[in-house]
């Protein structure tokens, strides 16, 4: 493992969109405030249609939950949660079993704040104030003490939250520390923004987010891949969200109008 990074926890601020509320509004959520659904109605107008990205990316963590379920997978490590609602980690999890248990993760303490009446109802599930680059004290925390059980497999999930990570901060080296924190069979799951595909949108993006509490540091799909290091990438590999073991309703390759999300699903074998 990685270097504790000691990762101050930020300082709560609604003056400025920040990456949480901005994905709950994108999603139709009720846990943002004004200046989180101004910045998404500026950010349609220049990318019409954008939120359908928004979307995918939780119909992905979705799929990607359920297929852990199935592989039988019964803990979750979810960095960078934003705020559990809208058919987040466990509400899927709940629909397909019990015998489950589910700590989010964030460094915004207002999405924390967020986050725990919403959570109050379920044992299963617990959030945790830790900034994420600090993999020590997330693992190390009494949180994840009463929810993980290191010697078991953990589903360890970081949707759209590493292109929120500077290189300065070795997004690689932070995912690595966690592949080695956890056993054979553990999961890790993935997706990215990428400007691989649609550059010229993704930089229009990116500029939208320099005006949050989160700029976007969007990166190149062979360098996603590398995230995954040795682990097993399962199929049908790493791609763009929509086509990442779509629902059988909807066609390989249906997805919205900006193709920037990029990731998939990898298994530790040894």
């Amino acid at each position: 493992m990685v270097d504790a990074r000691n990762a101050p926890v930020r300082q709560m601020d609604i003056t400025r969109p920040a990456a949480a509320r901005i994905y709950d509004a994108f999603l139709g959520g009720g846990h943002n405030f004004g200046v989180e659904r101004d910045f998404v109605e500026r950010v349609e107008r220049v990318l019409p249609g954008i939120g359908a990205s928004y979307r995918e990316n939780r119909a992905f963590l979705r799929r990607a939950v359920e297929f852990l379920l199935a592989s039988g997978v019964r803990q979750f490590l979810d960095l960078g949660s934003g705020i559990p609602t809208i058919g987040h980690l466990h509400e899927v999890a709940r629909r397909r079993t019990r015998d489950f248990r589910v700590l989010y993760v964030d460094n915004e303490p207002l999405t924390v704040a967020h986050s725990r009446p919403l959570l109050a109802d379920e044992p299963r599930a617990e959030i945790l104030l830790a900034d994420c680059r600090d993999p020590e004290s997330v693992l190390r925390s009494p949180e994840a003490r009463r929810m993980l059980d290191l010697r078991e497999p953990v589903g360890v999930l970081m949707t759209s939250v590493l292109h929120f990570v500077p290189d300065a901060d070795d997004p690689a080296g932070l995912v690595e520390a966690y592949r080695d924190a956890v056993v054979p069979g553990s999961h890790l799951v993935v997706s990215h923004v990428t400007g691989t595909s649609e550059p010229e949108a993704v930089q229009v993006l990116a500029d939208c987010y320099a005006q949050t509490s989160d700029p976007l540091h969007p990166r190149e799909t062979s360098w996603i891949d590398k995230l995954f290091g040795d682990f097993e990438v399962l199929p049908p590999g790493t791609t763009h969200l929509a086509d990442w073991r779509p629902d059988p309703e909807h066609p390989v390759g249906a997805a919205g109008r900006y193709r920037v999300l990029h990731g998939g699903v990898a298994r530790k074998s040894t």
